[in-house]
């Protein structure tokens, strides 16, 4: 062990219960550490010498500590410094939006909030043609208009969604960017906020629920829209269609945030209130491995180790919230998916082998033609998605780029 002290990057340290959790900001390279080893840490990164750090935790702890070991794991995250290389965003320039922030989550705000819910609430307790229904999805004749408004509307719809949880992250002074990818059949926008895990466990919940908090005020929103535009004789206007076609969307969005296994937003919300990092792998891998034992084929058992000791207690009973999961999945093929297919084919079938090359032909293969474009990106993001996974570098540690669709 070479004397002197450790250049280090800023680290922030957070308690969780017994253990801290440390990590860079910067770079989302995080790790769970016992109080003892984040106490050696913080003495390091106050510049002690190495042997000086080593004498001191084996005074405080009445053991010898393996520091050669310690500065190994310290480099493999990431936190040492290497040569001549510079703290990153050093001197840090101050993030962006966070005025707008706090204000879109004040109580005036939240106030507001509440009002469109509860207004939207009780325009459907009296109108009950407001509720969401598979068949507004198809508010005029032409299935290419309604692909096309249901595909472009929900753009504006979507990044609002994500403005919301870029709101929520940039109130707390965390970096936060967007970007386009897929879980299993679904593109979806994401956003990233980088050190989620540098600020308290009670300070999170916020970021991983804003975009419901968005979704459940759009909805209200349009909603009452929808009412308020209704024709003289009580029927909707195009208007009022749209604006439920729309509502719909908005509602199926809310109902996937149940999957729990696409690690949506509400499985963040359940993972920090177990205080867990990554309670989907070891849940999935304490599952197999049950079933691997009782199969008798122990050579398949993966070592569950390598999950901290909170993230297999809790993963022993996730296993009813993955079916969960499945179950929404279920519950929205039946009830949604299969009814708008129906109709969709439905229409275009009729148009199609109706004999005539009209305006709905040719609607309706534009129409299939853009859903076969849809799926052909979905695949490209798919690919996408594998590849910069295979290039990128495995972490022992949990990871503090928590991406929220």
């Amino acid at each position: 062990m070479a004397d002197g002290g450790l250049l280090l990057h800023e680290l922030s340290f957070v308690p969780e219960g017994d253990d801290v959790v440390v990590g860079r900001l910067d770079t989302g390279s995080y790790a769970v550490f016992p109080a003892d080893g984040a106490e050696l840490l913080k003495r390091l990164a106050q510049g002690m010498p190495l042997s000086a750090a080593a004498d001191w935790y084996e005074s405080a702890f009445d053991e010898p500590v393996d520091l050669d070991d310690f500065v190994d794991t310290l480099r493999e995250l990431g936190f040492v410094r290497e040569g001549e290389e510079q703290p990153e965003g050093a001197p840090s320039r101050p993030v962006r939006l966070r005025r707008l922030g706090r204000a879109a989550f004040s109580p005036p705000a939240w106030a507001c909030y509440l009002a469109v819910v509860g207004g939207w609430a009780w325009a459907v307790a009296r109108h009950t043609d407001l509720a969401p229904h598979p068949s507004q999805i198809f508010f005029v004749h032409s299935l290419l208009v309604v692909q096309l408004v249901i595909t472009f509307g929900q753009v504006p719809l979507l990044l609002v969604h994500e403005g919301f949880h870029i709101l929520a992250g940039r109130r707390l002074g965390l970096p936060t960017r967007l970007r386009l990818s897929n879980r299993l059949t679904y593109i979806v926008a994401e956003t990233q906020i980088n050190g989620l895990l540098s600020v308290p466990r009670a300070k999170r919940y916020l970021p991983f629920l804003a975009g419901i908090v968005c979704d459940g005020v759009v909805l209200g929103a349009l909603g009452l829209v929808a009412d308020a535009t209704r024709n003289p004789d009580g029927s909707f206007s195009l208007t009022a269609r749209v604006c439920l076609a729309l509502a719909f969307t908005v509602v199926v969005r809310v109902l996937w945030q149940f999957q729990l296994y696409l690690r949506t937003d509400l499985y963040y919300v359940a993972a920090t209130a177990w205080n867990c990092y990554d309670l989907h792998d070891a849940g999935m891998v304490l599952l197999k491995n049950r079933m691997w034992r009782l199969l008798g084929r122990s050579h398949r058992v993966v070592d569950e180790e390598q999950w901290t000791p909170r993230d297999r207690r809790v993963g022993k009973f996730y296993g009813p919230f993955i079916v969960l999961g499945y179950a929404t999945l279920a519950g929205i093929t039946v009830f949604v998916s299969v009814p708008v297919a129906i109709q969709y084919f439905s229409i275009a079938r009729q148009a199609i082998s109706s004999g005539h090359v009209n305006a709905a032909f040719w609607d309706s293969v534009l129409s299939l033609c853009m859903n076969a474009a849809q799926v052909a990106a979905l695949v490209v993001l798919s690919r996408r998605k594998r590849r910069d996974k295979k290039l990128s570098t495995p972490q022992t540690s949990p990871s503090a780029e928590v991406e929220l669709a």
